[in-house]
């Protein structure tokens, strides 16, 4: 009998928590005869009643094990962790807020079951605010482009991963890993399936500006040296650009002493205009070198308080 770990990440989702549980237990509940499981959730040092919950829902289901980390360590690192910690044969990851589709359970197992080392969610469509999404598209088509390796658009880690998989992400040992690109950059054949995404029905987002933020410039920076090389190569055509604006600067002064003038409005607008190009480009080495120095720190990716069940 095969082994199957669910891993949940959670931070605030007091209200989600026991629906998540609730769900996975009844897809498994029809799969006893072929899968033994357990369902890890990670929380983030969540402030509301979550652990509270958790520990009440693993005291009556020895299926349910949990890890408390000692403060919150971000939505990157604390889900990577979860992942690393689950002994199943296959993991899955599957978020709190009810917007990953639990019964997709049974896609991901008949998937892996025909061979597929990596099986994961696609969401072409959503839900959520048009906008919203349109904005997300927009940076998945972005990252895809400047990326080195073929990634998945719409894809966000919903999906299962085979042991081997794991151990790999295991070995690679990044302290701050861009789970989407890694999955594509292993070289495993992929299998994606595609969904709807539900709107959040209970509870709000934990995402914000900084948090997208933060994970668009991971993507970049571990996956695309294109920015970097933009940069130069931007450097050389504005350089050339300044050098031929100066010749025909000054062949216009001879031709037209008495009556040609430069302006101080044509000095400041090129002034601020290269000024403004150059702090763009400092921003995305400063981008990288924060990427390098957050590698050379080497800081673990998780800190526990406490553990359930395992």
């Amino acid at each position: 009998m095969k082994s199957i770990s669910i891993v949940t990440p959670c931070y605030n989702e007091e209200e989600n928590i026991e629906e998540v549980y609730r769900q996975v237990k009844e897809v498994f509940s029809n799969l006893k005869k072929d899968y033994k499981y357990e369902h890890i959730f990670i929380d983030n040092a969540s402030k509301d009643k979550t652990q509270k919950i958790l520990k009440e829902i693993a005291a009556k289901d020895k299926n349910v094990k949990i890890i408390i980390n000692a403060r919150n360590f971000g939505h990157i690192r604390s889900p990577y962790y979860g992942l690393l910690q689950a002994k199943g044969d296959a993991v899955i990851l599957i978020v709190a807020d009810l917007q990953d589709p639990v019964v997709m359970i049974n896609d991901f197992l008949r998937e892996w079951k025909s061979g597929y080392k990596i099986v994961v969610g696609v969401k072409n469509e959503s839900m959520e605010s048009p906008l919203f999404f349109a904005i997300r598209k927009l940076y998945y088509n972005l990252i895809g482009r400047l990326s080195d390796i073929p990634l998945i658009k719409n894809f966000t880690g919903f999906g299962l991963y085979d042991r081997r998989v794991i151990e790999t992400l295991r070995e690679i040992n990044d302290p701050y890993p861009y789970l989407r690109g890694l999955i594509c950059d292993i070289g495993f054949a992929i299998k994606t399936i595609s969904y709807i995404q539900p709107v959040r029905k209970r509870g709000f987002t934990k995402n914000n500006f900084y948090t997208l933020y933060d994970m668009a410039m991971l993507g970049i920076t571990n996956h695309s040296k294109i920015p970097l090389r933009l940069a130069a190569f931007a450097g050389f055509v504005l350089s050339a650009m300044s050098f031929l604006v100066a010749i025909m600067q000054v062949l216009l002064k001879i031709i037209f002493w008495d009556t040609y003038s430069i302006g101080i409005s044509t000095l400041v607008v090129g002034l601020f205009f290269f000024a403004s190009v150059q702090l763009f480009f400092i921003g995305i080495l400063g981008e990288y070198i924060g990427s390098i120095h957050t590698q050379v720190l080497k800081r673990p990716l998780v800190i526990e308080s406490e553990r359930i069940n395992f």
